[in-house]
């Protein structure tokens, strides 16, 4: 089974706020879009992702991102994170009414293709799915089979949600770089010591030259 990837990214300028007290409002945007970019290229180079889909309406980041082979997707709803991703999802099954659709965060600069892979693969053996973060409190990753609804319930506590929503949590190790999103600085010094994607290496070089 291959998957559709769905992954949303808030306009650049609103991206990652809690990263402002490390980077301040100068810096952020650009490393927001570095994380979307080490991403969606790890995405993309995956073996088991069929496509990719970013959900923005941001246009620089929707051009950049295009470039790497995302299709981009208008949140219309703009209603918030879920209400993206259910849109992005109804799209790609408006053309492929039994694609496998999984909706991944656009803030995993460390991602390493194998990884994911692992990660893609273990969901196939379920109807729904997801993995969470490296703080065990969220969800980086939600996948449905094909005729199965993403119903996803992203924010805080996510991993609670969607274990209560029915999906099954995948207890899978070695598979760091598919956990570790980035909302604080400390999460973004983890990605570093993981070893994060070239973008991402260079927006954080321009940060500590900035100190």
């Amino acid at each position: 089974m291959q998957w559709t990837l769905v992954i949303p990214l808030k306009p650049l300028e609103r991206a990652k706020s809690r990263l402002t007290a490390t980077t301040g409002d100068t810096l952020r945007p650009g490393l927001a879009l570095a994380f979307a970019q080490d991403t969606v290229a790890a995405a993309v180079a995956c073996p088991a992702v069929r496509d990719v889909v970013v959900v923005t309406d941001d246009g620089l980041a929707g051009r950049e991102l295009a470039a790497l082979g995302a299709r981009i997707v208008r949140d219309e709803p703009v209603g918030g994170l879920n209400a993206a991703l259910a849109h992005g999802a109804a799209a790609v099954r408006a053309g492929r009414p039994d694609a496998a659709v999984a909706a991944l965060n656009a803030d995993l600069p460390a991602l390493r293709p194998l990884e994911l892979t692992r990660v893609l693969d273990s969901a196939t053996r379920f109807p729904r799915s997801f993995l969470s973060d490296a703080a065990g409190i969220g969800t980086t990753l939600l996948a449905a089979a094909p005729g199965m609804e993403l119903r996803p319930a992203f924010g805080a506590a996510s991993r609670s949600r969607h274990a209560g929503s029915g999906a099954m949590e995948l207890p899978l190790d070695d598979v760091d770089s598919v956990r570790q999103d980035v909302d604080t600085g400390d999460d973004l010094r983890a990605a570093l010591a993981l070893g994060v994607g070239p973008r991402t290496a260079a927006a954080a070089a321009r940060l500590l030259i900035a100190d």
